[in-house]
């Protein structure tokens, strides 16, 4: 099978209005090497059967497949709380592939050099920082959390200047799209009324068709997104997820987690947990992650409000009544998420106090989150001097009791509780070896155990958390 029937690509995006994107070629690097190619992605997306040479020539973006036709996004978005114009600065979308089960889903370089929205950047990526991603977004995919994918990466001769002289590479991304809030910012602010209009079709037909089935698609599409926002969302906080920057960009349509920057993992449990260094005022916090996601989606309501209801005030008021109930709706599932990682499936009476005991327990002490949970089935992550004290033996007395009409209930706490995350400590060691020294083995070795993390941990290395995370810090850095 030759490497252009393989992909197959297709080009559904071009079929939107000019405004949204720029053609353009990703630029050509010098002896790229594939250094990392996830082969169970490829299968999911019936790529199986490639020549080395060819394959690293189209995720390297020397080559260009037959029928892809590359593009640079145009889409806008609210950085902590400002609109800018914004687009594809460093990344391609090569077209999308269509998987052996009818899945459609895009495939982007990011890395890939200049396009018409770089402004003062050189398109390139730091292999360091494409490494990490492909690390990060593999570890969410693991722990059962929607997440784009990596399917790649390519290091390259070339080097970049970031502060110093850095190794280059090229990511390949696999998304269900790329469609974000911000992308209907973009439109909504084109001045023409048919752009909005366009989107919002071609993004329920792509992502939400069933919606067209109801008396008020557009009123549907909106509460669709938002249920996959809190779905998503609460997914990142019963693992402990940090994004670092919730930008109305950084959210996908199709509900997705997208663009691995500053995030990272917390340690000790404290809501008020901030990594990027950028957000110096806290805004995108592990506990303001609910908040700003009600928020991003108000901004995205605001770009098709006219398509809900002709009448402004009816269609106000009924994207009101959907934003009303948006608190309630994200506590909901909140609880049923902490309640499953105590093994509880079947809420009984006073199981929210149990919960909610544990958690003002959790703030006054601020134990490890991930060892909290997974020590309700590993006791040796216990055995710290933290879990000895009176008051959570008391509360895991309580626990156990309520716990003994549970059948299974060891299952279900290994099922919903992590025993290995990607600990920030950890990342940082396999990125420098891998980037710097050439050494692929500790990010290899590390990379298979966060892509089975509720397997029973047999290295305890990867489970112990660093005596403090103060001070430590993570960049939006290319």
């Amino acid at each position: 099978m030759s490497l252009n029937n393989t992909w197959n690509f297709h080009n559904s995006y071009l079929s939107l209005p000019s405004d949204f994107f720029s053609e353009v070629n990703p630029s050509i690097i010098f002896q790229p090497e594939l250094l990392i190619y996830n082969e169970s992605l490829a299968a999911e997306l019936g790529l199986t059967e490639f020549e080395k040479d060819n394959l690293v020539s189209v995720l390297s973006g020397n080559n260009i497949p037959e029928g892809s036709t590359p593009i640079a996004q145009a889409y806008g978005g609210h950085q902590f709380g400002h609109f800018n114009i914004l687009g594809d600065g460093r990344a391609i979308l090569l077209g999308e592939i269509i998987t052996p089960i009818d899945e459609r889903f895009d495939v982007q370089l990011k890395g890939s050099g200049r396009t018409p929205f770089s402004r003062r950047g050189d398109g390139r990526a730091t292999l360091y920082s494409m490494l990490r991603e492909y690390l990060i977004s593999e570890a969410m995919a693991g722990l059962g959390i929607r997440t784009t994918r990596s399917l790649a990466v390519v290091k390259s001769k070339d080097t970049v200047y970031r502060q110093t002289e850095m190794a280059t590479g090229v990511l390949t991304r696999i998304a269900e799209s790329h469609i974000r809030v911000g992308t209907f910012e973009f439109a909504a602010r084109t001045g023409k009324p048919e752009s909005i209009k366009r989107l919002v079709d071609y993004t329920i037909n792509r992502h939400y068709p069933d919606v067209l089935e109801t008396s008020n698609p557009e009123l549907s599409f909106l509460i669709e997104v938002m249920q996959a926002q809190i779905r998503l969302v609460n997914s990142w906080l019963k693992v402990g997820f940090i994004h670092g920057v919730m930008n109305t960009d950084n959210m996908s349509i199709a509900g997705e987690t997208i663009d691995y920057g500053p995030c990272a993992f917390m340690n000790k449990y404290d809501p008020k947990t901030v990594f990027s260094s950028i957000d110096e005022q806290g805004r995108y916090s592990y506990e303001n992650q609910s908040r700003i996601t009600k928020w991003n989606l108000m901004r995205f309501a605001e770009t098709f409000l006219h398509l809900i209801d002709s009448d402004v005030k009816k269609s106000v008021a009924l994207a009101q009544a959907e934003f009303d109930k948006f608190d309630d709706d994200f506590n909901r599932i909140w609880k049923i998420n902490h309640l499953a990682k105590l093994g509880i499936i079947k809420e009984e009476d006073d199981d929210e106090n149990l919960l909610n005991e544990l958690f003002l327990w959790m703030e006054k002490t601020k134990p490890d989150f991930t060892n909290t949970f997974r020590g309700l089935v590993d006791p040796h992550l216990h055995d710290a001097a933290i879990y000895k004290t009176d008051e959570f033996v008391a509360w895991k007395a309580k626990w156990r009791k309520r716990i003994s009409a549970v059948d299974n209930y060891e299952n279900l706490l290994e099922d919903y509780n992590p025993s290995v995350i990607p600990r920030n400590h950890i990342v940082e060691e396999v990125l420098i070896k891998a980037s710097e020294a050439n050494n692929m083995e500790p990010f290899d070795e590390f990379l298979s155990k966060l892509q089975h993390p509720f397997n029973e941990c047999n290295s305890i290395k990867y489970q112990t958390p660093p005596n403090s995370d103060q001070g430590y810090k993570t960049f939006c850095g290319t």
